[in-house]
């Protein structure tokens, strides 16, 4: 075994082998994979093996892509069968929910070229005679979807990986990961220790006893999941064809064929967890004992749906465990905390996901970057408080409803609250209805009855008309949005300038009280993160960024080395914030502080320490709303007093609390984009309007990688859409984000947000697009259906700024 190595791979399943082949793929030859016992150990080597390329998230459908097209590729370079089986996939819409859901994605795959499109009846009909159609409002049909040989697939990354240099290790368990102080790692085994680079977790089901070795808990929890192959049916033995495989998700259960039978397998409402405390040591290649009687509902759906699996007797059951995050997605990438420490856990769909999954991880070890926008997948979308409740609530929750939609804007129950304002049993009293962002419980929106609940869909719901009563207010009056959940920092020290001039691409403020926004580039040049940065002090900033990033961002900001005597601390627990904005704004805090907030004393873009309410607050003179307005940050423990003075004031001018609802509607009316959605790594400046934040005359941290971009012309522009009022109507939806957008049947782009602007009467869409600008008519699949829309020259809401500047 060898002493040292580039990276050490912990795991042998398959997406373990599979980053082991790809980082020797993209030219590292010396690295180790290690695996406790056998390859495909745990849960690999009894997954249903199920592929299909369609994803509600785009970038997610293109590395299933890349998957489905690898597997043949495999075979051919190492000569190890993968078994793959590919008959295609029906997917059937019981429901209009689910109708529309699939229409959305059919549109996408027209857009991105994939095969995936919508067949008849009886086309579906002759292709699977076994099923029972009655009911079904549509399919669709991807020619590519199947299953593959898990065993034979983990045999063929492993054998790429050792045909380019790579080792592995069976029997060979890690007892220890030691961090180095030059931020390499030492892997400890029985067998003798491994120096390297990067350790790479990739354990499966003992990812979290993995990741405990370096001192991480991550928010993992295994539960069982069962399967049943039935005995020989006659019609398929019969059949000189394999039959395409069957998602029927309104039926909560999943089919296809298994040699000469049918596999159906379900995610049942009483699920079981497993090894709660954790995973043991000498479980390997395990079973539960069946329990179908648990799955009893699910497997009378398939019946009804396919009788032939009725009438036929079981042949076996397989009931594993499989791992689960909170939300169902991998914990991917490197752990903010720690150097060189890179996390691939809690995979579900596994078989359709590992080669892009190995792919994205060795470009991000490689490269430093990955060629997408994964921050839905990002290990560091969670933090500590992610802890064992929440994830066990959060997995009971994703497991039982694991066929269903998760419409636009929908916020689950489950888990929470996690943490809370001081304000939050104040804002619950005005019938606020919460949402989750990074942990935080934040307004949504205000209900106008006592009890109400959110409604969820594809179209309109419950939330229009009030959120619509909270756009007006603040435009006509005030309204008080609660913006704690912004991450903040405070940069301190001699050395502050300099650094955070060293990190961002924008020049920091030079005079106290000046306020700047600037970008942070991305190793590939795109945009990691926009920031609002204040000089309060001479030697002390105050900076503001997306909240839901604070941990992601962690990781650019430690690439610069801070210099001796400065300090650069998250103050996004100690602070809390309201934004005060609408023509009303300024009298509405003018009868809470003697300091004018004239605009001669109190510019735009400016930033002062005032007394509001006997409050302590910093006052800088922005708004997220495009309108007049400031935001006020103050101490967590005088945030009840600042709200209670802002809503007993606010009542004189008619103005009261306004949730994040209101907020995307206020700010889609302005065309300010918004970090994951119009900014992105993804994304170039020029192509979102920053360019001009990007200073080329200094240094800053990946400013290689601007330059280089910048050369270019935009491949693609921000733009902001108008959609017909006739079409909207007709459908009673918006766009509300990953709709393709065409001109003249050619694919241009998609939309990256969308909303009613209901103080300028207009449904409206953020995206990017090519080939066309102001005044051309394209179409947005709204629902998977055309609605036109106009590009629009300007925002519709006060495109001069005058507002924003009163």
């Amino acid at each position: 075994m060898p002493t040292t190595a580039r990276a050490v791979v912990i795991g042998g399943g398959v997406i373990g082998c599979s980053i082991l082949y790809h980082l020797a793929k993209l030219g590292w030859s010396d690295v180790v994979l290690l695996e406790r016992d056998e390859l495909t150990s745990g849960s690999t080597w009894h997954a249903a093996a199920n592929i299909h390329g369609l994803h509600d998230s785009t970038n997610v459908s293109r590395i299933q892509h890349y998957t489905m097209n690898l597997y043949k590729e495999l075979e051919q370079e190492t000569g190890q069968g993968c078994g793959v089986f590919q008959p295609g996939s029906l997917y059937l819409a019981q429901t209009e929910a689910r109708e529309h859901q699939l229409r959305l994605q059919a549109a996408k795959a027209k857009l991105y070229g994939m095969n995936f499109h919508e067949i008849s009846i009886a086309e579906a009909r002759e292709l699977h005679p076994l099923v029972n159609f009655d009911g079904i409002r549509c399919v669709m049909y991807e020619p590519d979807g199947g299953n593959v040989d898990p065993s034979g697939v983990t045999q063929a990354y492993a054998a790429g990986a050792r045909q380019r240099g790579a080792q592995i290790h069976r029997f060979t368990p890690v007892t220890g990961t030691v961090a180095q102080p030059d931020g390499s790692w030492i892997v400890q085994t029985p067998r003798g220790d491994i120096h390297t680079e990067w350790v790479v977790n990739a354990a499966g089901l003992w990812g979290r006893e993995v990741a405990a070795l370096a001192g991480l808990q991550l928010p993992l929890q295994p539960t069982e999941h069962q399967y049943f192959v039935t005995e020989t049916i006659p019609e398929i033995a019969a059949m000189d064809r394999r039959l395409p495989s069957v998602s029927d998700r309104d039926g909560e259960y999943y089919l296809r064929q298994e040699g000469k039978g049918l596999l159906v397998g379900a995610y049942e409402r009483d699920m079981q967890f497993w090894a709660e405390d954790g995973t043991p040591l000498d479980f390997a290649h395990d079973l539960f004992p069946d329990d179908l009687d648990r799955i009893e509902e699910n497997m009378m759906n398939a019946i009804e749906r396919v009788p032939a699996v009725g009438e036929a007797g079981i042949k076996r059951v397989i009931n594993g465990p499989m791992i689960w995050s909170p939300d169902a997605n991998v914990l991917f990438g490197p752990v903010p905390e720690l150097h060189n420490y890179f996390c691939c856990n809690g995979i579900i769909p596994g078989f359709s996901q590992s080669g892009g999954m190995g792919l994205l991880a060795a470009q991000w070890i490689i490269e430093g970057e990955t060629q997408y926008d994964m921050f839905g997948w990002d290990v560091a979308r969670f933090d500590a408080w992610a802890g064992k409740a929440f994830t066990k609530a959060r997995v009971a929750d994703q497991y039982a409803h694991r066929f269903a939609i998760h419409f636009p804007n929908e916020e689950r129950s489950a888990g929470r609250p996690a943490r809370t304002r001081p304000v939050y049993d104040m804002q619950r009293d005005r019938r606020a209805v919460f949402g989750l962002n990074a942990g935080w419980e934040h307004p949504l929106w205000f209900a106008d009855m006592p009890g109400a609940t959110e409604t969820n869909g594809f179209t309109r719901q419950n939330w229009w008309e009030p959120v619509g009563a909270e756009c007006r207010m603040l435009r006509d009056r005030a309204g008080i949005i609660d913006i704690s959940n912004f991450a903040k920092y405070i940069c301190k020290g001699p050395g502050a300038e300099d650094w955070l001039n060293a990190v961002y691409a924008n020049t920091m403020p030079r005079a106290v009280g000046r306020s700047c926004l600037t970008p942070l580039i991305s190793k590939r040049g795109g945009i990691a993160g926009d920031f609002t940065v204040t000089r309060t002090e001479e030697d002390t900033f105050w900076i503001i960024g997306s909240g839901m990033a604070e941990r992601y961002h962690k990781r650019f900001f430690k690439q610069v080395p801070l210099p001796d005597g400065t300090t650069f601390e998250s103050q996004t627990s100690a602070i809390c914030g309201f934004n005060v904005a609408g023509p009303a704004s300024r009298d509405l805090l003018q009868r809470l502080t003697n300091t004018s907030l004239a605009t001669a004393d109190f510019p735009f873009m400016r930033s002062r320490t005032i007394e509001l309410a006997g409050v302590e607050v910093l006052a800088l003179r922005v708004s997220f709303t495009g309108d007049l307005g400031w935001e006020l940050h103050c101490k967590a423990d005088d945030q009840m007093t600042l709200y209670a003075a802002l809503l007993d004031a606010g009542q004189q001018f008619g103005a009261g609390p306004v949730g994040s609802r209101a907020l995307m509607s206020l700010r889609i009316e302005k065309g300010y984009g918004s970090w994951s959605r119009e900014y992105s790594p993804e994304y170039w400046p020029q192509e979102v309007g920053l360019d001009r934040l990007c200073k080329l005359d200094k240094d800053f941290l990946n400013k290689e990688a601007a330059v280089r971009v910048l050369r270019y012309p935009a491949r693609e522009r921000l733009v902001i859409l108008e959609l017909d009022a006739d079409d909207v109507n007709r459908s009673n939806a918006e766009a509300t984000g990953g709709e393709p957008i065409f001109k003249d049947g050619k694919g241009i782009g998609r939309v990256t947000s969308g909303t009613y602007g209901y103080t300028v009467d207009q449904s409206l869409a953020l995206g990017f697009v090519r080939d066309a600008g102001p005044g051309d008519v394209v179409e947005v699949m709204v629902l998977g259906q055309p609605h036109k829309a106009t590009i629009l020259a300007a925002p519709p809401f006060d495109p001069e700024g005058r507002r924003l500047r009163a």
